[in-house]
């Protein structure tokens, strides 16, 4: 059975999960025995969800473009006893996502769990101001690698009998809104959201894990907003 699903959050982040689910019961470490692999994972909701999945059971591949952000994260992670390692990875650059993919098979067997959490967002200004080369960047990353990425884990995932894959975006793509610096404008942003705080990564680990799980097996092609009542639909 193959899955799909769509997440956004507050944390500035949108997430799209596919999965390929087989029957199963809960346990106390849902993701027990799986493989994930995390891209942009040495910092922010990255990292919070990287240390959420190994809380829970999977072995986890964290990522980042510098060595010295991948061995960072992994100590502090291996530091909290947790089963995680880590290698370089530019997403946009087909090596380094065959290195990415090549590294979870040669250390644990195989591929379980994707967790495309890499973006750019290169400039701040006025949409039309926007080059083309910009643009290029935008969509070769959010988009074309993100693409090319499940391409490469799905034949890993069939191996073992299916998978998930999330991909994590803003909510900017529902309702776009401007980068603020301030607190004026951070309480004013405030005011707009059911809940009246802004979010924290780990707000956004929770739901990740789940739709990685057994519980989530039926869900797919869904779109989860994790956004403290931001208005963030079309």
């Amino acid at each position: 059975m193959q899955k799909t699903g769509l997440v956004l959050s507050a944390c500035a982040r949108t997430w799209k999960s596919v999965r390929m689910a087989s029957s199963g019961v809960a346990r106390l470490n849902p993701l027990e025995n799986k493989v994930a692999l995390v891209t942009a994972s040495t910092d922010g909701i990255g990292l919070a969800i990287a240390q959420r999945l190994a809380q829970d059971g999977a072995r986890v591949v964290l990522s980042s473009r510098k060595q010295e952000n991948v061995d960072r994260a992994v100590a502090a992670l291996q530091g909290e006893g947790l089963s995680v390692t880590g290698t370089v990875c530019h997403v946009g650059k087909a090596e380094d996502r065959e290195r990415l993919v090549a590294t979870a098979v040669k250390l644990h067997g195989g591929v379980d769990i994707l967790i495309s959490n890499a973006a750019v967002n290169p400039v701040f200004g006025n949409i039309m101001d926007v080059t083309e080369e910009v643009w290029d960047k935008v969509l070769d990353i959010n988009v074309k690698a993100t693409a090319l990425l499940i391409k490469a884990v799905v034949p890993e995932m069939e191996k073992r009998g299916g998978g998930s894959v999330v991909i994590v975006a803003s909510i900017g793509a529902y309702s776009p809104f401007p980068l603020w610096m301030g607190k004026e404008r951070e309480e004013s942003i405030k005011e707009t959201m059911q809940i009246r705080r802004l979010g924290k990564p780990e707000d956004c680990a929770g739901i990740v894990s789940f739709l990685c799980s057994e519980d989530a097996s039926y869900i797919t092609g869904e779109t989860v907003v994790v956004s403290g009542g931001t208005p963030s639909r079309l």
